[in-house]
């Protein structure tokens, strides 16, 4: 056969095929051996009013070096040393009766005036409760009613591989759903102090921050906060969420308090590589090492030393080292710790009260109403 009738041939199948794909396409059957196919849209119905989306407007300060710059002057002649701004993102509805809704703190800050759009078209001005700029959340409320909250699932339990759903207002265009799995768990991609992230492919873009991730349930599992992506904030399936039951604690501090009072337990931790792991015959991925002991911290009174393996923390299993730490700060200074920790092949638990690192955030709020799970 001569390549142009070889190619003719191969042309002539390929469109054969093509054609029968496009006939199937267009016919998708309602339902699949007598099952109707599965769709999201019953949990999305249940979900989406409690994903809300948010303007703000500000001012930020320009650079002085900028300003006295001479080619600075030429073209712009004299500026004052602030600008406008304006942002979008997007925020979760945890506690209806109250108003309090969940974001990012890089979504709101600055911000000298925030609007809050709601699902059904609603619009109204939120005032800020309180912030922490350290793990990047902050609680903003409103004065609204027929609100709808979001039920919190349990982060702990999410594995690799576990379908998720991302709600947010990417580019300031409304409310979008887009859908994907886990990708990993535990990440530290080094764009903030305390990180713990959830990964995942559900497409995440500019305006998603502070929007929700769910799982099929239509539980909160986690803020979406990052993307991993070029200048032009596209998503390339790498983004990045804060796990709910982090954010669980840095809330109740926020609500009870206005601000977040991190607590210190005193020691350095490290992940437990697989030497380790093979002599203390540990699973993969299970437990955080302890590298060093202050003096007089809450470790050293509570009997740690170096070369301990931390494997549980009030209950919560250690998978590494950046669970440790994520735990130890979202909780209040002068809170009692469980500690289950490996030394030398036995098990052993101990109790530490943390100690104080300080305040951080702010509040708005002087009556501080106390956190209620809804």
């Amino acid at each position: 056969m001569s390549p142009s009738i070889w190619k003719r041939a191969l042309l002539t199948t390929l469109l054969a095929i093509g054609l029968h794909g496009c006939a199937c396409a267009g016919a998708l059957p309602d339902s699949v051996n007598g099952q109707a196919l599965p769709s999201l849209a019953p949990m999305l119905e249940r979900v989406t009013p409690a994903v809300v989306n948010i303007t703000t407007e500000g001012k930020q300060k320009i650079d002085e070096s900028i300003l006295n710059d001479p080619f600075f002057k030429r073209f712009f002649g004299d500026v004052q040393g602030e600008r406008k701004i304006d942002g979008t993102g997007s925020g979760v509805i945890v506690h209806a009766r109250h108003g309090h809704i969940l974001t990012n703190f890089h979504v709101i800050e600055g911000a000298e005036r925030i609007t809050i759009t709601l699902n059904d078209g609603r619009r109204f001005q939120a005032r800020i409760i309180g912030a922490d700029p350290k793990v990047d959340l902050a609680i903003i409320a409103i004065k609204a009613e027929r609100l709808v909250a979001m039920r919190f699932g349990d982060s702990d339990r999410l594995k690799v591989g576990d379908f998720v759903v991302a709600i947010g207002n990417p580019y300031g265009i409304g409310q979008s759903v887009t859908s994907g799995i886990i990708s990993a768990l535990h990440r530290n991609p080094g764009i903030g102090e305390y990180e713990n992230f959830i990964q995942t492919d559900a497409s995440i873009n500019l305006g998603n921050s502070g929007g929700a991730l769910v799982n099929l349930r239509g539980e909160l599992i986690g803020i979406n906060t990052a993307i991993l992506g070029g200048h032009s904030g596209g998503n390339i399936g790498i983004g990045f969420a804060i796990p709910v039951n982090t954010a669980a604690g840095i809330i109740d501090q926020i609500v009870r308090f206005g601000q977040v009072e991190r607590g210190l337990l005193g020691i350095e931790v490290s992940d437990v590589d697989a030497q380790i792991a093979t002599n203390s015959r540990l699973p993969a991925n299970t437990g955080a090492l302890v590298e060093r002991v202050f003096p007089s911290s809450a470790a050293e009174r509570a009997g740690l030393q170096a070369g301990d393996v931390i494997l549980q923390v009030n209950d919560a299993e250690i998978k590494a080292a950046s669970d440790v730490k994520s735990l130890i700060g979202s909780v209040r200074a002068g809170t009692l710790l469980k500690i289950v920790y490996l030394r030398s092949g036995q098990t052993y638990t101990a109790q530490a009260r943390i100690g104080q690192v300080g305040p951080t955030g702010n509040t708005a709020n002087s009556q501080r109403p106390f956190w209620e799970n809804n």
